[in-house]
Formats: C-alpha cells, structure tokens, sequence
C-alpha cells in the first residue's frame, strides 16, 4: 500500500520538486494534496482524513506553520523541509522530529520514509503531542535572519536562478507577483508581495504599498506627491506610479536615511 503524503508548501517550484523526488525513491507513496497556507492547512485537516506523512516548510504564505497545530491536532509523521539551518534545528533533534534541508535530496528523503516505516502510528500520535511546537517557533524568530538570495525562475519550460541584487522592484498585478530586473527583464513568481517581503532583506527592499517592493539601488528621484503622499521614480521607470501613502512616508524617509 502507497504512503500517502501531504506537500505544504507555499512555492510552485518547490512543489513539483518534491513531488518529482518522492517519485525517484524506493518507496511507493501517493501525493494527495499541495496546500500553501496556514489557513488552507487547517481547513483541510478539519475536513479530511489525515495522512501518513506531512511534508511541512516552515515559512509559508500567511506565517508559520506552527501556527497550524495551534488550531488543529495532527495525527501524521511530520517532516520539515526547511532552509533553516544550525542553531534552530537542534530543537528539531531534541523533539525527535525529522527534517530536511532544500533543496531535498532523493537520499534523505528515502531515509525519512524507511523511519516511517519503522514507527507505529500510535508512537507518532504521541510524539506529535509531546513536541513543544511553540519551543521550535521562538527559535527560528531568534534565529539570525537569512535573507533570499536567489529565486528559481521557470521560463520557456526550464529553470534558472536569478541573483536578488539583479532586481529593481517587484510588484503585483491581478493577483501575480513579479520581478523586475535591472536590466528590464520581467519574470512572474509563485509567491505573494507579503510573503516575499519577509524574505528579502530590508536594509535593501521597502515595501512601498499593497502593489510595489522596491530595491533602494533602483530609486532615481522621489518627489512630492498630493495629501503628503511620496512619488517614487525607478530606473527602470515603472509602468505604474508608485506612490508612498502618507502613513507610511516617515518609515520610508527613515529607511532611506539609514
């Protein structure tokens, strides 16, 4: 009988990935649902049965994924798939969770699945309850920050990474987000303007409003704008204003003052 496996994971990419190399292990499993929210995990565990195994990042579109076992028990093997390095996963260990680094290797993941079938599920559902999940959390918040520095691009059915320092701005149109290079290259992400702003590092990235992220390097002028609103002028120049609403134009002047 196949494994079932449930993805959570808030990147498209990140998605296939792990679904392509839980395909090249010995082991056979069955991927039942990609999920990329704290929300949307929680409905899901309310309505359906729960799975063999949980493949968990830890970063996802609106917070943490502790937040998931705040609001619902899991009776599922737990597997982080983090970028999260060092220091904070030593808790990881303590509580006898598995975890894994991305990119995933085919190897650890078919390691973590022979330690699966090796477990009870009575033994995981009692593991699962002792595990200080807030403990893991105000580690990874203590954790010196890592910020993005690279994004995996798919273009013309292949994929390369982009340097964060080779991008001006991003912004979200129609609900897509988008990176805007230097060099005027335009390429749309899987990701949201909210989640992407908790990624980059902000000495460098200001969000300006619901629509717009910009690179300090890429601010040519800013002017004046009506109602103590801020004009911002990029190179390369934006097809859209981007303006700096009042509540925020103090933040920005302090962030550019820095």
């Amino acid at each position: 009988m196949a494994i079932e496996v449930l993805i959570i994971e808030d990147e498209l990419p990140a998605q296939r990935l792990l679904k392509e190399t839980l395909q090249e292990i010995d082991i056979e499993t069955e991927v039942i649902a990609c999920i990329g929210s704290v929300q949307s995990a929680v409905e899901w565990f309310q309505k359906n049965e729960h799975p063999d195994i949980v493949l968990l990042d830890i970063q996802l579109s609106d917070g943490q994924s502790f937040e998931i076992f705040k609001q619902v028990k899991v009776n599922s093997m737990i597997i982080f798939t983090t970028a999260y390095d060092e220091y904070a996963l030593q808790a990881f260990k303590v509580n006898s969770l598995d975890y894994m680094l991305k990119p995933v290797e085919k190897d650890e993941l078919q390691a973590a699945f022979e330690k699966y079938n090796q477990y009870n599920k009575q033994f995981i559902q009692e593991k699962n309850s002792t595990v200080d999940f807030s403990e893991l959390a105000a580690l990874i918040k203590n954790e010196k920050q890592e910020y993005r520095k690279r994004l995996l691009i798919e273009a013309n059915e292949s994929f390369f990474h982009l340097p964060i320092e080779e991008i001006a701005l991003f912004y979200s149109m129609q609900g897509i987000t988008f990176a805007v290079t230097f060099g005027k290259r335009e390429y749309p992400l899987n990701f949201s303007l909210e989640s992407l702003k908790e990624q980059l590092n902000p000495e460098i990235f200001f969000k300006v409003n619901r629509q717009f992220i910009v690179n300090i390097q890429s601010i040519v002028k800013i002017h004046k704008y009506f109602n103590n609103k801020l004009l911002i002028e990029t190179k390369p120049k934006s097809t859209e204003n981007i303006i700096v609403g009042k509540d925020k134009t103090a933040l920005f002047k302090q962030w550019l003052d820095k």
